[in-house]
């Protein structure tokens, strides 16, 4: 991987796709999911919130997918930020926005006041239970009506522990046997972040903002689409699921 100037922005984003992987081997199945509901709801030239966006993981698909398509990416995380932005310049149809989620007046940096969909993957679980409330409020203003908002994210149904701890150990398993076979956990990847001229700084802010990981919820599927429709979406239910993960779609 090349570092430094001249960063090669493309592997740093293909090798925080393979780390993503080693937790989520069907990481991709629930992206198609994502884009084939996108295109039956709001059609195949949408205006895309990519929520908590990261390295861009989204909107690369979306746009490989939907060339007519544009995106706003949104995130707090300098380092991923970093990324996104070094593998999307120059394309006029993305942009990004530094903005805390938290933040009751976040959505006033986006350029934007609705959009047909709002997409997120594996970030809102970082959240506890009443900012994530209070931000699916937030996301039921910038939704369109017919617009989507599709969370695919670790939710946890409490009342199956005994199925939860089969999962979770069948699922530890296989991250175990990947990673004697070289793949990079979330800590490793981190490292290397930390160790390239470009990234380093950062890093280090991403650290501070963060510290070593967010003390968030998982709440259920049925937890999230009760919320959904309380905060202003007509409609919301799970359209793909994993033994661990559910894709939740609300409709407005």
């Amino acid at each position: 991987m090349a570092t430094g100037v001249g960063t090669d922005w493309q592997a740093w984003q293909e090798s925080w796709d393979k780390q993503q992987e080693w937790y989520m081997p069907d990481r991709e199945d629930r992206f198609r999911i994502m884009l084939d509901m996108v295109e039956a709801c709001v059609g195949p030239e949408p205006r895309i919130l990519d929520l908590a966006c990261g390295t861009g993981s989204i909107t690369a698909r979306l746009l490989a997918r939907f060339p007519n398509a544009t995106s706003t990416g949104v995130d707090l995380d300098p380092a991923l930020l970093a990324i996104a932005r070094g593998t999307f310049e120059g394309d006029e149809r993305v942009s990004f926005v530094t903005a805390d989620l938290k933040d009751p007046q976040w959505t006033t940096s986006l350029p934007h006041d609705s959009y047909d969909a709002v997409l997120t993957a594996t970030a809102l679980h970082w959240l506890r239970v009443d900012p994530l409330a209070a931000l699916y409020g937030k996301l039921a203003e910038l939704v369109r009506y017919g617009g989507v908002f599709m969370n695919a994210d670790h939710m946890i149904d409490d009342t199956t522990p005994r199925i939860n701890a089969i999962e979770r150990t069948q699922r530890h398993a296989h991250m175990d046997q990947a990673m004697r076979n070289g793949a990079l956990d979330w800590a490793d990847w981190w490292q290397l972040a930390a160790q390239d001229p470009v990234l380093a700084e950062p890093t280090a802010r991403r650290y501070e903002i963060y510290g070593d990981h967010a003390d968030g919820e998982m709440p259920s599927p049925g937890w999230h689409a009760r919320v959904l429709r309380e905060k202003g979406f007509e409609e919301a239910r799970a359209v793909w699921c994993s033994p661990s993960d559910t894709l939740l779609l609300a409709l407005k």
